[in-house]
């Protein structure tokens, strides 16, 4: 059971399931995890939140006494404490599970709601934001508490389903980098609206075009680039749509170097909202199994999107990234000190963060190399932008992050 308490109540043993208030406040990567030690108890009892969650199915409850996880008495002997941690694990493996099931619960019910909407959409009917309202708030839940989880279910389509489920995880995901961003909860309301609707233009296209499997003809594929504009029209015609959401209908197909569609729009005619529902429409594309190709994993989509010149708000990229908690290995970025390094993710099994920050020089060698870890404290660094080697002078990336990577 989860329970919100106070940062001055949390001591050794307590599970940690979340934090109340912006991710940037919180003193740790990650927001679950068993609270082992004194250091890690006073870091959470100095962070600047509202309030922390604990699941007493994990660990201690607010009214049990204090019991170290990691400092067994030594009159305990090994067995015991190995007993301890099996069970644990053992716990965690079945809250894990019912966590799934959850979140399969809710996207069942969320897919019933969007299959209406969708489907007024087709028959030319005004859009009531209202009736996903409940949603949205659903949504927002389930990513405060187990993000992980709920994004990993949401990638989970089939072919009939797919229309549906995708606008519901790209809601998922633009409410997670709002989340993020610490934008306030009206704001992050309405990026979930956006994300829902975003692909309603869809209903005005033909499935005989939408669910073709063979290539487009030309003729086709300036039918389906209709469906922003007429996705718009019909919100225009809805009651209490938000404007960001309208905007998120008629733009996410825009890029930021003007090659998008429907009007060519660039840079800073392009709303944060527009660029982040860019970014998420794609991710999950990418990132679902589709019936012409199989998904990508999230480390390769994200790291494939960062090196498509001129598609994508690399900044807001960055923030996906932070947001769902993925890493991949190899990227140039930019730290929250200013600092280049190269990115050494968490694609390979480990579970967080580091990269090897470095100063350039005309001739495309470095100085100074070091190894630091991402984002587990407060005053750790953080990505926040993806760099484009060549704007540093860097000709060959490849050869310069091998040496980094022997240099540390």
């Amino acid at each position: 059971m989860l329970r919100r308490i106070s940062c001055d109540e949390v001591k050794p043993g307590m599970y940690v399931s979340g934090f109340g208030g912006s991710w940037f406040e919180h003193p740790f990567w990650r927001a679950k995890f068993l609270l082992e030690s004194p250091d890690e108890v006073a870091r959470v009892r100095n962070a600047n939140v509202p309030f922390v969650l604990i699941d007493d199915a994990l660990g201690l409850a607010p009214d049990q006494p204090s019991q170290p996880t990691s400092t067994f008495p030594q009159s305990v002997p090994s067995f015991t404490r190995q007993s301890d941690r099996e069970r644990f694990k053992e716990r965690a493996t079945s809250h894990s599970a019912r966590k799934r099931q959850e979140a399969k619960k809710l996207l069942l019910r969320s897919k019933e709601v969007m299959r209406g909407v969708f489907e007024d959409a087709r028959l030319g009917c005004a859009i009531h934001s209202p009736s996903m309202n409940g949603v949205v708030e659903d949504i927002i839940g389930a990513v405060s508490v187990e993000s992980q989880i709920f994004l990993t279910v949401a990638r989970l389509k089939s072919k009939d389903d797919y229309t549906y489920l995708h606008s519901v995880a790209v809601c998922a995901l633009m409410v997670s980098v709002g989340r993020h961003l610490g934008m306030a909860k009206s704001e992050v309301h309405d990026l979930g609206i956006a994300g829902l609707l975003h692909d309603v233009g869809k209903m005005a296209i033909p499935d005989a075009i939408l669910n073709k499997q063979a290539s487009l003809t030309d003729k086709e594929f300036e039918n389906i680039r209709t469906h922003p504009e007429k996705g718009y029209q019909l919100l225009l015609e809805s009651p209490r749509i938000p404007k960001i959401a309208m905007d998120v209908c008629r733009h996410h197909h825009e890029k930021m170097d003007g090659t998008g569609y429907p009007f060519g729009l660039r840079n800073e005619e392009l709303s944060f909202a527009v660029r982040l529902g860019a970014i998420c429409d794609v991710y999950d594309a990418l990132t679902s199994n589709r019936a012409y190709k199989k998904a990508w994993s999230p480390h390769k989509a994200l790291g494939e999107m960062s090196q498509w010149e001129g598609h994508f708000d690399l900044k807001i990229l960055a923030a996906l990234a932070q947001a769902i908690g993925i890493f991949p290995s190899g990227l140039l970025v930019r730290l929250s000190s200013g600092r280049l390094a190269l990115l050494l993710g968490n694609d390979s099994g480990q579970a967080e963060p580091s990269a090897i920050t470095f100063v350039p020089t005309p001739n495309g060698a470095f100085v100074d190399p070091q190894r630091i870890p991402l984002g587990q404290r407060k005053d750790e660094e953080s990505v926040i932008f993806i760099e484009k080697p060549a704007d540093h002078g860097i000709a060959d990336w490849d050869t310069m992050s091998t040496e980094l990577r022997s240099a540390v």
